[in-house]
């Protein structure tokens, strides 16, 4: 007869907490450790959350919006870890991308600090209908991934590219002329509509002379404009003015500086772009400064940075796709979707526009997702153009 097994009794050993030993995997050599701070920013103040190597506590400290506070925070950290006897190798300090921009990272890596940014995007947070949300969780959240992040596991969050203060300044001109020319489509709009609540059509706010043909303009019952209607409409037109002629100025600046310095590194890729038929200085200039001037990995890298790769929902049975993922840049993929419909009419005889119209031959109606796939693969071409010097098969080019 089996004997019945013993019961045994474990007494059950009070948890210990866990040392506070994160900075020991972060250190790049053994005797060396890592200072980490998180810091979240607004326009009220600043949240500083670090771990400092032997400090049991984790401290949380709110400073005003001001750089110097937080080095001097940052260094009193210092001096209370290696008073304990632990020594500061580096300090990494990291934040979320905002308003804020890179001006602080750029502060802190002049002053000997490992700065990062952090995509807002790319933190996994709960997803609780009703989630508490304040600046304290926040931080702890951001911890949390920046620290998974620096011990190597990089699927805990994403870091943007920080650019130079040169880098940074070279994207104004295309931004504030995208800024500029959908204001002028504003007021174009607005005048047309002020008009046909009157029931005028067919009056063209573009033209040279639009302000003398205002005056002539009669309602159908024949009588002139009310005399506000007339002023706002003329106020109108001479802001529509205006914002042309800074349209010209930002165009004419660009065109000197490519005279100025034709062989340099960026000017020498929207030369070379601008040889494409089809594809114009300014389309140039956006496409190098937002994106061909990024030290990419490969085409895939480039296909996922302008938002034009899809966003697959694949679980068991259920295989669809939820159109595109659009977590690149907004600028790129507006342009690349317009550049790919323009380079159907001025390539028509290259190789992707030969595979655009086999494709879409027999199936008009997936012509508009097609041009998505279209506009990847041009940019692709685009970028191997840039930085190896392939021209896509078939691509006509201007003359240098």
């Amino acid at each position: 007869m089996r004997k019945p097994k013993q019961l045994t009794t474990r007494l059950r050993q009070p948890q210990q907490r866990a040392p506070n030993d994160l900075s020991r995997c972060l250190a790049p050599q053994d005797t060396e450790q890592t200072l980490v701070a998180v810091v979240e920013l607004s326009l009220m103040g600043w949240l500083v959350a670090g771990v400092v190597p032997g400090v049991e506590r984790q401290p949380l400290k709110k400073l005003k919006p001001e750089p110097g506070g937080l080095l001097d925070l940052l260094q009193r950290w210092r001096t209370e870890a290696e008073r304990l006897g632990r020594t500061i190798g580096r300090v990494a300090v990291a934040y979320e991308a905002g308003r804020d921009g890179f001006w602080l990272a750029r502060w802190l890596k002049a002053h000997g600090i490992d700065a990062y940014v952090i995509h807002p995007a790319s933190v996994a947070v709960s997803r609780e209908h009703r989630r508490a949300k304040t600046d304290r969780l926040d931080t702890e959240m951001l911890k949390r991934a920046f620290l998974g992040w620096l011990r190597g596991e990089r699927d805990h969050c994403k870091m943007v590219a920080i650019p130079t203060f040169h880098e940074e300044d070279a994207k104004r001109p295309s931004r504030e002329r995208e800024c500029l020319v959908a204001e002028q489509s504003r007021l174009v709009n607005r005048m047309k509509s002020t008009l046909v609540r009157l029931g005028i059509r067919g009056f063209n706010p573009k033209l040279k002379c639009a302000s003398e043909h205002l005056e002539r303009l009669r309602t159908p019952e024949g009588g002139a404009l009310p005399p506000n209607t007339l002023a706002e409409l003329k106020r109108d037109l001479e802001r529509r003015a205006f914002i042309c002629d800074q349209i010209r100025k930002i165009e004419e600046e660009r065109t000197a500086h490519l005279k100025r310095a034709p062989n340099a590194g960026p000017n020498k890729m929207v030369r070379l772009l601008a040889r494409v038929v089809g594809i114009g200085i300014e389309t140039a200039d956006l496409l190098v400064h937002e994106i061909l001037l990024r030290a990419l990995r490969d085409r895939r890298a480039v296909g996922r940075y302008a938002g034009l790769t899809g966003s697959p929902q694949r679980s068991g049975s259920i295989s669809r796709e939820k159109g595109l993922a659009r977590s690149g840049n907004a600028r790129v993929r507006r342009t690349m979707v317009q550049l790919a419909w323009r380079f159907l009419l001025f390539q028509k005889d290259s190789a992707l526009a030969r595979w655009y119209r086999q494709r879409t031959e027999n199936a008009p109606r997936g012509r508009k997702t097609m041009i998505v796939a279209l506009a990847r693969k041009l940019l692709i071409g685009l970028w191997r153009l840039v930085r190896e010097g392939v021209v896509p098969e078939g691509v006509v080019m201007r003359p240098a």
